[in-house]
């Protein structure tokens, strides 16, 4: 009962309209409450991924515990995996091997059932990828893996980043929300690819995806963040733990845009789990599989303006012509002079059979769609 009576209490305002009845307060205007609106739905938004990453948190000091009771080899073990080298693909009977643990495997099972497992290199005569290069070629409906170079290896992602920066677009944005671009959206690295937004013009949140994904615009990328995450900070939380939740254990973003950081990387396997994770939302492929696209918006002296973006999938352009057969459904692309040349492609069969192939670090352009198209040819030989 006291509780009840204290939710009910007035509030200092209240109080004191109260003992001042003749004080009026000024009516907010549409634009304020709208504003109001969106810092609550921003706030939730936040809250929500706090939550569920404090779950994790508990999770994984659960795990540390079964692993130390497990004595100092387990720990050993956690920190060989954790902390050096390339990460590895997880079995508990890698870890267990003289212990029963029937639950949690058939719990294992249970998350993996859909995907594919790649346990090391599967290499194909076919296919050459330079030194330090990384590749897979995946059949989802089978869960076969076709070639595997390097799956756990750390890589350098650049703007195949955007994956993760679209899925947080569709899962928390609304397409129809008007985004103001500020002076930190168009504050990027030099020579970084953008749309040319400048502060002020207003977006909706449908085009800056476009842009995103069309065209790969770090502008736009930036614009997400901000009006998703409150800041591209706290966006990037989000994005680590949506990555996490996805079970990307060799993933870490520090941007939403792929720009070069050190501290800012994944590995092959992971962008497959991002791209598997990305067919659940329809818009994503329809986006992908554009050749070019019309940004329009509104400049910030409210005068309308439009951009003809073309796409940086050469498929999509004819730059490149794929193996016969195949069917480029969509991905993405990244560059960076770290990261070399990368693509993570969604393809199909004339079967309609769906494939996902990735290959990271190509020198040139003309190489990357080389090596692309010798994995393709295997979907053909299957």
């Amino acid at each position: 009962m006291r509780n009840e009576q204290h939710r009910r209490r007035p509030s200092g305002k209240q109080a004191q309209a109260k003992k001042n009845p003749s004080r009026t307060y000024p009516a907010k205007s549409p634009e304020e409450y709208a504003d109001m609106r969106e810092r609550r739905r921003r706030a939730a938004r936040i809250r929500q991924m706090k939550k569920k990453r404090r779950r994790r948190i508990l999770l994984a000091v659960l795990a540390v515990a079964v692993l130390a009771g497990a004595g100092g080899g387990g720990f050993y073990l956690l920190k060989e995996t954790v902390f050096r080298g390339p990460v590895m693909s997880y079995s508990i009977k890698n870890e267990f091997s003289d212990y029963q643990v029937t639950d949690s495997e058939k719990r294992a099972d249970s998350f993996a059932a859909d995907l594919c497992v790649v346990s090391g290199d599967k290499l194909l005569d076919s296919v050459s990828l330079e030194d330090g290069q990384e590749g897979l070629l995946l059949n989802l409906n089978s869960r076969e893996v076709l070639y595997a170079k390097g799956a756990y290896e750390r890589v350098y992602p650049a703007s195949i980043t955007k994956i993760m920066t679209a899925l947080l677009a569709f899962q928390y944005g609304n397409m129809d929300d008007v985004v103001t671009i500020t002076q930190d959206n168009v504050t990027l690295e030099e020579g970084s690819q953008v749309i040319g937004f400048q502060p002020g013009d207003q977006v909706t949140m449908d085009q800056l995806v476009h842009g995103l994904l069309v065209y790969s615009g770090n502008d736009a990328a930036s614009a997400i963040a901000t009006h998703i995450g409150g800041t591209e900070a706290e966006f990037v939380n989000m994005m680590n733990d949506y990555a996490a939740q996805l079970g990307c254990t060799g993933t870490h973003f520090t941007n939403p845009h792929g720009l070069q950081d050190e501290n800012h990387y994944t590995t092959p396997y992971d962008i497959y789990l991002m791209l598997k994770e990305a067919l659940n939302y329809p818009e994503f492929t329809e986006i992908t599989q554009l050749s070019s696209y019309n940004v329009t918006y509104k400049s910030s002296d409210g005068s309308d303006m439009s951009v003809s973006l073309t796409a940086t999938d050469h498929y999509l352009t004819g730059e490149a012509t794929a193996p016969k057969g195949i069917t480029v459904l969509g991905g993405k692309t990244g560059t960076t002079s770290d990261a070399g040349n990368c693509l993570a492609l969604l393809c199909q069969d004339a079967y309609g059979e769906p494939y996902i192939s990735i290959i990271m670090g190509a020198s040139t352009k003309e190489i990357l769609y080389q090596q692309m198209n010798s994995l393709l040819e295997n979907v053909n030989a299957v």
